[in-house]
């Protein structure tokens, strides 16, 4: 009986390569399917601001933004009706409706949860975000006019 899904589960900073293989990309793959499988056009995705430059990837981060870049691609090439959300570092700051959005942001930065959930809430039924992906910071622009600008 949906109409969306938003897929924003993560393994976790202190989970190993596989782990993130299992979670952010494989939990986002059978997210696709199960709305295939459900008649659900609609899906978000919280990927991770930074995924679609692998040139800056640290040795580090690069198991978790290789399983993000898969499963944006997936998402991207599903056929469904996607909004790709790349935030940039997320806090659990009280959110203030206000952010930065722009298909790239030259710059980093950090977004509250609260703002992120905001955004997602709004992209559902906004038509110009689909078939989007965009990047994601706290900033001075009120949520509704900042993805209008997309």
């Amino acid at each position: 009986g949906a109409d969306a899904v938003i897929f924003a589960a993560g393994a976790g900073a202190g989970s190993g390569p596989a782990r993130k293989q299992t979670v952010d990309y494989g939990g986002a793959v059978k997210l696709i399917d199960a709305a295939k499988a459900n008649g659900v056009s609609r899906y978000l995705i919280v990927s991770a601001m930074g995924v679609n430059h692998p040139e800056r990837w640290s040795e580090r981060m690069r198991p978790y933004y290789e399983a993000k870049a898969a499963a944006d691609k997936a998402v991207v090439e599903s056929g469904l009706d996607y909004t790709v959300v790349r935030p940039g570092g997320l806090t659990d700051d009280p959110g203030t409706g206000k952010v930065e959005i722009a298909e790239r942001l030259d710059h980093s930065g950090r977004v509250s949860r609260d703002d992120v959930a905001l955004v997602l809430l709004d992209c559902l039924t906004a038509d110009n975000t689909f078939g989007k992906s965009f990047d994601l910071l706290g900033g001075d622009t009120p949520v509704a006019e900042a993805i209008r600008s997309l």
